[in-house]
């Protein structure tokens, strides 16, 4: 036990630290950046590309990826397939933001409904507490080709949900959309006592194909106000800004101005509005929109200085026109999320015993920096580098299985040889918590050695 204390020690000392910290948080507001992407992609393959969609040119790159999708193709086959695997649109988004250091934190998927969250691999141990949900509305509640799926979680202690939907559709159904987003926020409810409902949530994004469409005016009037691209012509008709002015729940969210061309309905693979028969009249379906949890509600979060610890400002909304696989343009919203952090450093801290191989029997040793919720089903994986959601791990020991040693500050887990890959590579390890349903600790990454191969076995080989 001493030699574990000795090895491991500085964690002991960091602990005493970290408490201090954990108990008063940051006392400065650190800016993050939400990059928010919503698309009705019509049943569609996804493209080869996405660096548009996801600004992966710019020079500052997001903390947080939010994607919310609809009607993604769920024929049934390809729905049976998904529900097991990650689907053809998970999986471009995956792999094209691993390789910069993004993970898929959750998700989730009600047939053609389907929300992505992604983070940056620094911030992963300061989300918990994550949960999703969903709610049908099409065809009286019982088939999910409209509705709303979410994802609410803890950032750095703030309470954020994220609420993708699919409304009903049709120019005289606006009323009918208002009720099902109101049923939508009712009936979803979270395991969490500071927030058990999407409002309880000090701040939520709402977006998805809402289906609003533009009243009174005439084709010719519309068009003639894209092509001059005087959208604010048109704003006092948009249905959801008219609907605002009657409910009250819808009073609540906020809009940036519609300083881009309505997002509905294109001939494919066109930049043209619907030339069928139906020529159906341009409008800005695709929305997003956020609610700041007002701060008389809870008086109590605000610092010494009587300032709310979360502010967020809107840096840039519009549509993406290059993608013609839809009858509709995805749209992106980029916030900036000023915030206090309530806590600074992760619930666990863990890294490899000595050097790890193939070869030989290998040790984890951790250490609890913060009393969490620990439980039997809770366990830590080996990763490589670059890896791309929580399941896509290596391998995986269950802690309290493979525990064999431990004192007040440091528990060393063991991991056989024959768990560890024979081929060398750049890897981490994550703890993950059952109870909190997230990553809850990171390891430095560090290098797994190739497996010795003797060498007869070359000469058997003909090597």
């Amino acid at each position: 036990m001493d030699e574990i204390s000795r090895i491991f020690g500085t964690i002991g000392r960091e602990r005493s630290d970290s408490y201090s910290t954990q108990s008063t948080g940051s006392k400065l507001l650190l800016r993050h950046r939400l990059h928010v992407v919503t698309w009705n992609v019509a049943t569609a393959d996804p493209p080869d590309d996405v660096t548009s969609l996801l600004h992966l040119n710019s020079p500052k790159s997001p903390d947080l990826y939010v994607i919310g999708l609809q009607e993604v193709y769920s024929g049934p086959l390809r729905f049976v397939s998904d529900t097991v695997f990650d689907d053809r649109w998970s999986r471009l988004f995956m792999s094209t933001l691993a390789s910069r250091k993004y993970i898929k934190v959750s998700s989730i998927r009600l047939q053609g409904l389907l929300l992505l969250f992604f983070s940056k691999l620094e911030h992963v141990p300061f989300i918990r507490d994550i949960q999703a949900t969903y709610t049908r509305t099409g065809i009286f509640g019982y088939w999910g080709n409209k509705g709303g799926v979410s994802i609410r979680l803890s950032f750095y202690g703030h309470t954020l949900c994220f609420l993708n939907c699919h409304l009903a559709a049709h120019m005289k159904y606006a009323s009918e959309r208002v009720d099902e987003f109101e049923y939508i926020m009712d009936t979803q409810t979270f395991e969490c006592k500071k927030a058990p409902t999407i409002v309880d949530h000090r701040l939520v994004f709402w977006f998805g194909d809402l289906n609003f469409r533009i009243e009174d005016h005439g084709m010719h009037f519309v068009r003639s106000c894209i092509n001059d691209q005087k959208y604010n012509l048109l704003w006092s008709k948009d249905q959801l800004t008219i609907m605002k002015k009657k409910e009250q729940i819808l009073q609540e969210f906020d809009e940036g101005p519609l300083d881009f061309q309505p997002t509905y309905k294109f001939d494919l693979n066109s930049d043209t509005y619907d030339s069928s028969g139906k020529k159906r009249k341009p409008a800005w379906t695709d929305r997003i929109l956020w609610r700041l949890r007002p701060k008389a509600s809870f008086p109590d979060e605000q610092d010494g200085n009587g300032e709310y610890p979360l502010k967020i400002r809107q840096d840039s909304y519009t549509s993406i026109m290059e993608y013609s696989i839809s009858d509709h343009k995805p749209v992106v919203g980029i916030f900036t999320l000023e915030l206090r952090k309530m806590y600074t450093t992760p619930l666990v801290r863990l890294q490899p015993e000595g050097d790890w191989s193939a070869d030989i029997d290998s040790m984890v040793l951790y250490s609890p920096l913060q009393p969490f919720p620990s439980s039997t089903w809770d366990w830590i994986g080996l990763y490589e580098v670059g890896f791309t959601s929580v399941s896509d791990y290596i391998t995986y020991t269950w802690v309290k299985d493979d525990e064999v040693a431990f004192n007040e500050e440091v528990i060393q887990v063991y991991v056989g040889k024959e768990e560890i890959p024979v081929r060398g590579a750049e890897c981490v390890l994550c703890y993950y918590s059952n109870t909190l349903q997230c990553i809850i600790g990171i390891s430095e990454p560090f290098k797994v050695g190739n497996k010795h191969i003797p060498i007869h076995l070359f000469a058997l080989n003909g090597i």
